[in-house]
């Protein structure tokens, strides 16, 4: 039986927005979102300082890396969808995700961005599950990626969740760990 390749960069696909988003394809987004932390906390659950320390795939960030990128990338898109709720289009400020990987809180305890998206999305799940139709519309406009409004974004980050949890489940089965 053949065997089917995974690409390393995209275990599950890259992101492909619907032509429509229905009530459901929130609920689903809003779902995945409520389910990160736990998914995310078992994908690294007993692995050493070692198998922490490395790279995802050739090339790539180390499993330390990926935890705290997935903290700061989601730290981000609470922010960006409160501004969207609170004003009208904002411009919002993208940030370098391979430089902020390389600051040396990246090396920092897993651990504290585990607690720390516990607790975002704790609060996210919270504000997205009380959205309005009105406010699932509004966005905000990414200098390099034009408007976004929040039911996309929404689905984005569900889609960013469950990426990066395979990049560290497809590790870990590759590794036998």
């Amino acid at each position: 039986m053949a065997q089917t390749v995974v690409d390393p960069r995209y275990p599950i696909g890259k992101f492909e927005k619907p032509e429509t988003i229905t009530a459901e394809d929130r609920r689903y987004a809003i779902s995945a979102l409520a389910e990160l932390p736990e998914q995310l906390r078992n994908a690294v659950d007993g692995l050493d300082s070692g198998q922490l320390n490395t790279p995802y795939r050739e090339g790539g960030w180390t499993v330390r890396q990926l935890v705290h990128h997935i903290a700061d990338s989601h730290m981000h898109a609470f922010t960006r969808m409160r501004l969207a709720l609170t004003e009208d289009w904002p411009t919002i400020k993208p940030y370098d995700e391979k430089a902020w990987a390389t600051l040396h809180d990246s090396t920092a305890p897993v651990e504290w961005s585990l607690e720390l998206i516990e607790s975002l999305h704790a609060r996210w799940v919270m504000m997205l599950q009380h959205l309005s139709e009105e406010q699932w519309q509004r966005g905000y406009v990414h200098p390099e990626n034009g408007r976004q409004t929040l039911d996309v974004a929404a689905l984005v980050y569900a889609w960013h969740s469950r990426h990066h949890v395979a990049h560290i489940t497809h590790l870990r089965a590759h590794e036998d760990w």
